[in-house]
């Protein structure tokens, strides 16, 4: 059975719950939680958004006007406070944000603690799937869809993998897209000269960085596309990622800018090390003639980066992670093996080279990406929590609280009260 997520709906639930990472802290869960709510709220304007914001670093967030709770992911008496404030109010459903290391707990089974506790109907967007899980996380997950009313994947690849590897009904499970900024295709040359690549060829890699983006992959690509093409530069846009920082410093970035020089290639690759906003990315997106994901690893559902590269029409080079395969098929960009620098050398090199193959290439991604646009994304869980909250009504079910993940206890620390934040002092009263 497919469900229908089309934008039309016979009831939309406009007063949502969101619980995840939010800004302004930075990393790409937090972005894509404020990203579907501004969506969603833009879609209904008399919807009513409400964010419980989970954080390893509480009370440091200057957090907006949304974020009416904060919880410390690691204190497990705050995850059932926020659940019970939650119980409290008049909110329709709730959508959370997973993934293994947002969460407190053995792999994150605080959250199994809370969506236990919820009563109202629980709709969670799973942004990792391991191709191969320990047995403990493969149980949480499928104990994660028995605690909600409904799964969201971000890629036709999650949902079958979600039935194939952790059992999970399919009919249980919804793909809706990672949602985009809807910019207009564009000219790589019309920002360059006030972004001061004029005249350069310009590959871009962007994102919070660290070792699994396998950026040396494509350092080490470059001197044989630089033989061919002496303009070309590589532009590396992102800050370090906050908790790679936070363990090793700067030694990822600091190692590859070594490797550069060492390479002789220090006058062709550039780090810009900050995190951009939404504008100013969008203009380095368009200075790009090749994007590059040179990732590592395999299991990978899901890449704001990837998705907002081919958002805006450029050409890709991507390693085969699951997403990467399945954005870019038909002719929508090109593959290259994991850790393979001469293969992305030829690739880079063909799309250069080739500038009317490198336009339809683009033109068919942006194209594709249509579909994703937050407007539509917004629209289609509109429609989700819809359909949750009506089946919810002709089936009610009791909050389900069993302390146990077959046998593993999930109790731990059961500190001080979640945080009100912005003068709230319990959700209910929103």
């Amino acid at each position: 059975m497919e469900w229908n997520l089309g934008v039309s709906s016979r009831r939309r639930a406009s007063n949502i719950g969101f619980v995840g990472t939010y800004i302004p802290q930075r990393c790409g869960i937090a972005t894509f939680g404020a990203d579907l709510v501004a969506a969603i709220a833009a879609e209904d304007c008399a919807s009513r958004m409400n964010v419980v914001a989970v954080s390893d670093r509480p009370d440091t967030n200057a957090y907006p006007k949304e974020v009416k709770f904060e919880v410390s992911r690691n204190v497990l008496g705050q995850y059932e406070k926020a659940a019970d404030s939650l119980n409290a109010s008049s909110l329709d459903a709730i959508c959370v944000q997973h993934e293994f290391g947002i969460y407190g707990g053995s792999d994150g089974a605080h959250i199994l603690k809370f969506l236990r506790r919820l009563r109202m109907p629980v709709v969670v967007t799973l942004h990792t799937i391991l191709r191969s899980p320990s047995a403990a996380q493969r149980e949480l997950v499928r104990e994660i869809a028995k605690a909600s009313d409904r799964l969201v994947v971000l890629s036709h690849v999650g949902k079958r993998y979600l039935q194939e590897r952790y059992d999970v009904d399919i009919d249980h499970v919804a793909v809706i897209p990672h949602g985009i900024p809807d910019v207009p295709f564009s000219d790589s040359c019309f920002y360059k000269e006030q972004l001061g690549v004029e005249g350069r060829k310009v590959i871009l890699t962007f994102g919070l960085l660290s070792p699994n983006k396998g950026i040396e992959t494509m350092i080490k690509a470059l001197p044989e596309i630089v033989r061919s093409h002496p303009e070309v530069i590589y532009i590396v846009l992102g800050a370090t990622h906050p908790n790679v920082k936070n363990e090793a410093g700067e030694s990822y970035r600091s190692s590859l800018r070594r490797l550069a020089d060492e390479l002789g290639m220090h006058n062709h690759v550039r780090f810009h090390d900050r995190y951009v906003n939404l504008p100013e990315l969008c203009e380095w997106l368009g200075v790009a003639d090749v994007y590059v994901t040179p990732y590592l690893s395999e299991d990978q559902i899901g890449s704001g980066t990837l998705a907002y590269a081919m958002g805006v029409g450029n050409a890709v080079v991507s390693t085969p992670y699951w997403y990467a395969l399945e954005m870019l098929a038909n002719g929508r960009g090109t593959i290259a093996d994991f850790g393979d620098s001469g293969a992305f050398a030829r690739a880079v090199h063909n799309l250069l080279r080739d500038e009317p193959e490198r336009n339809a290439i683009r033109k068919r991604a942006y194209e594709f990406t249509r579909q994703n646009v937050w407007s539509c994304v917004g629209r289609q869980y509109l429609k989700l929590f819809g359909e949750v909250t009506e089946r919810r009504r002709k089936e009610p079910r009791r909050a389900i609280t069993t302390e146990t993940i077959s046998g593993r206890a999930t109790v731990g620390d059961r500190g001080s009260d979640a945080r009100a934040v912005n003068g709230n002092q319990n959700i209910g009263t929103i």
